[in-house]
């Protein structure tokens, strides 16, 4: 039997704590999943797991095989990599999160064009606002516009974002265009839960201005954002990655364009250098080149 095998068997039982969803994970029959813990044991000589009618858990020779297990796993897959790499054979599995909005747009049209390039690479985007946890929830690269990255992972600075102030014509139209940042104490304020839900902030030629507003609608996703304004409901900051065709288009007007807005900065960040798998590494090489030059 393929003690590789074997060594994928026995981590993904010790991951899950259970043969069943270790037999499904790894599309392998029951039977075959004692045979391949059979093998690890006997080839271990040494009891690697403690089982009930409940519960899968690692004895004390299966925590020491383990670290060891992963290590065997890990060159394996990095010396496959970089041999399926100069053959241009680059393979494996991604796991990405991104914000909703940048990641259903620009970093999808970006992964397809890597796909392209290599076609035995398979990638999982998961788009939300909200923050992950990369180690916990085993994710490889997240991309994210911000202006505090996780001191805890390696961020990589690859793009400026810059924000406009916008709203439908028509709605400018009935309530008037702010030229001054204490005019939007007359407008229907709509903001984003997690940038600026309470205040604005607005620069000029060395002046700052700090805005206190009671916000009508809040959200944490950036596209209920922009379908609200849409709506002629308000005035809201938008990232310009977002808005600029609209306002190409004329279907938003941005205001008070004179006026500077804080701008956040695209990063690509992971949990470590260390050991970073090649398809990786080619990824975050790539997404740097595609967006390296960008200024939204």
């Amino acid at each position: 039997m393929d003690k590789l095998t074997a060594i994928k068997v026995f981590l993904s039982i010790a991951d899950t704590g259970s043969f069943t969803r270790t037999a499904d994970q790894l599309d392998i029959s029951k039977p075959m999943i004692t045979r391949y813990v059979a093998l690890m044991e006997e080839w271990l000589n040494a009891r690697l797991f403690q089982r009930t009618t409940r519960k899968v858990s690692l004895t004390e020779a299966g925590e020491e095989a383990l670290v060891f297990c992963q290590k065997i796993l890990q060159l394996s897959d990095e010396m496959e990599q970089e041999m399926l790499a100069k053959q241009g054979e680059l393979r494996g599995l991604i796991r990405i999160c991104s914000n909703a909005s940048f990641g259903g747009s620009h970093l999808t049209q970006a992964i397809n064009r890597f796909l392209a390039q290599y076609p035995k690479v398979s990638i999982q985007l998961d788009l939300s606002d909200r923050l992950v946890d990369l180690i916990a929830e085993r994710i490889d690269l997240a991309v994210r516009i911000t202006n505090t990255p996780d001191p805890n992972l390696i961020a990589r600075k690859v793009a400026d974002c810059h924000s406009s102030l916008v709203a439908v014509p028509a709605y400018l139209a009935e309530f008037g265009e702010p030229k001054h940042p204490e005019d939007l104490q007359k407008h229907r304020y709509l903001t984003h839960a997690n940038i600026n839900r309470r205040e604005w902030r607005f620069s000029k030629e060395g002046q700052e201005v700090l805005l206190e507003l009671s916000s009508q609608f809040t959200t944490n996703e950036t596209g209920a954002l922009l379908t609200s304004v849409l709506a002629g409901n308000g005035i809201a900051m938008l990232p310009n990655y977002m808005v600029s065709e609209f306002v190409t288009e004329g279907k938003l007007k941005a205001v008070m364009s004179d006026w500077q807005l804080p701008k956040y900065s695209l990063y690509l960040m992971y949990p470590s250098r260390h050991k970073l798998p090649l398809v990786v590494r080619r990824l975050i090489d790539f997404l740097v080149e595609e967006f390296k030059d960008k200024s939204w």
